[in-house]
């Protein structure tokens, strides 16, 4: 985006998704902005989401999000981000609706080798012996159930 441009819906929805605003995420979701869209920079609104808001993170995904997309200049993918930054409920959330745990950033890192607390600490133990998901229905976006 060029200076003076509008800003995208892909700007707007990773705005609120930074600043943790679970209200404005919900209204431009509910309104048909995509969930994997881009800010100016190439970031998906999951890349720069206020990681202390695990809510924010599940409306994301509820509503199509891509957990295991990498950023664009780091090759991090949020599972890293919220590892690193020791946000449990967060990396958890991601977790539960696909996020792998066991891929590389763009150093070559594991989430586990960048855990806040290391490998010992609440993030480290989640990561080394992660809760077994289960192979229940997931809600969607319309409320129904859809079987995995």
């Amino acid at each position: 985006m060029r200076p003076g441009c509008p800003p995208t819906d892909g700007d707007r929805l990773c705005s609120a998704a930074a600043r943790g605003d679970h209200e404005e995420v919900r209204r431009l979701l509910q309104a048909g902005v995509d969930p994997n869209g881009t800010n100016r920079f190439g970031r998906t609104p999951l890349q720069v989401m206020m990681l202390g808001s695990p809510r924010v993170a599940e409306l994301l995904l509820l509503h199509g999000a891509d957990p295991n997309r990498p950023d664009p200049r780091t090759g991090c993918l949020p599972v890293h981000d919220a590892a690193r930054a020791g946000f449990l409920g967060t990396l958890a959330a991601l977790h539960r609706a696909g996020a792998r745990l066991d891929l590389p950033d763009g150093g070559g890192r594991l989430p586990l080798e960048v855990a806040a607390g290391g490998p010992h600490g609440p993030v480290g133990r989640y990561l080394r012996d992660p809760p077994a998901l289960p192979a229940a229905p997931l809600p969607t976006r319309e409320g129904c159930v859809k079987r995995v």
